[in-house]
């Protein structure tokens, strides 16, 4: 099983900024160290304009790798511009697409240490997204012939605006995010399937939902190959997530997902999503199970 990072490309953002940069350094320096062999943690190419243009229009991506987004546009995304903001957001989208091919080589999972950039939508990019990686890659591996059908298993705790509306006429792309009922963002598309939960739901509520949802899904979606987002922020301690999910609990919906696409024959790549935890530590820790449960569950016979 391979993973890829992108850390490298992380820029000191201002001082005061909420975006937890620091975590894809500490998570894949333990990766490095404890879970994968040297030859499979591996720096992924960086998304091309063709790729990117799968899923966004020519004239914002024309935008961001010129650097002339507008104020507003800038303000949406939350973090500034920069050359570097650019690489580190095709190498990111680029990583779940070298995981998708990994794990369709392999027909088991592949990891994307960065990723699940799900508020980026086809002219804009918001909430610390800036392509939608999750799409790109789906459409990437559509065009290459690799596959015909995709879903996306979206547990971030924050809805996935831009992938849904991004694929609200693509039926080849099956939708499915459980998330906060009330939490940003305030203006949600529907996706093909979406369970909302209300403020503090906890591990067992947040199980059974998934459990249900996640029957739903992959009896719909035909899909050839799944792309999850694990995202760290349901927590209790996540300053953004509004929700009460353990890290247990957490570790419980890591294997109920990837198990699940496993009994189904469904090949993963997993991407990290958001985390928020106002000790980093906490977000790394989540990230770290679920890196190691995809290990374990894609290595065994």
């Amino acid at each position: 099983m391979k993973a890829f990072y992108t850390d490298i490309f992380v820029l000191p953002l201002p001082d005061g900024h909420r975006f937890p940069m620091e975590k894809y350094r500490l998570l894949r320096e333990y990766v490095q160290a404890e879970i994968v062999a040297p030859d499979d943690l591996l720096l992924p190419p960086a998304a091309t304009d063709a790729q990117l243009r799968l899923a966004h229009t020519d004239r914002y991506l024309e935008a961001v790798i010129n650097g002339t987004l507008t104020k507003k546009e800038i303000r949406k995304i939350g973090f500034p511009w920069s050359d570097g903001m650019v690489e580190r957001s095709r190498r990111s989208t680029g990583a779940t697409i070298a995981a998708c091919r990994a794990a369709l080589a392999d027909n088991s999972m592949a990891i994307n240490l960065a990723g699940g950039t799900h508020h980026a939508y086809a002219d804009s990019g918001g909430g610390y997204c800036v392509f939608n990686d999750a799409v790109v890659a789906l459409r990437t591996m559509q065009a290459e012939h690799r596959i015909r059908r995709g879903v996306v298993i979206d547990c971030d705790v924050h809805h996935g605006d831009g992938t849904a509306s991004l694929c609200a006429e693509d039926d080849s792309i099956f939708t499915f995010s459980i998330h906060g009922a009330k939490n940003y963002p305030f203006n949600k598309p529907p996706s093909d399937l979406d369970i909302g939960l209300a403020d503090g739901a906890s591990d067992d509520e947040y199980l059974d939902k998934l459990r249900e949802g996640l029957w739903y899904s992959l009896s719909r979606a035909g899909a050839e190959i799944a792309i999850y987002l694990a995202g760290a922020d349901p927590f209790v301690g996540d300053t953004l997530g509004r929700l009460s999910v353990s890290k247990h609990g957490l570790k419980q919906r890591d294997q109920l997902v990837l198990a699940s696409c496993q009994q189904a024959g469904i090949p993963v790549a997993v991407v990290m999503a958001g985390g928020y935890a106002k000790n980093v530590q906490d977000t790394v820790d989540i990230h770290i199970q679920t890196v190691q449960t995809a290990f374990e569950l894609g290595n065994m016979p």
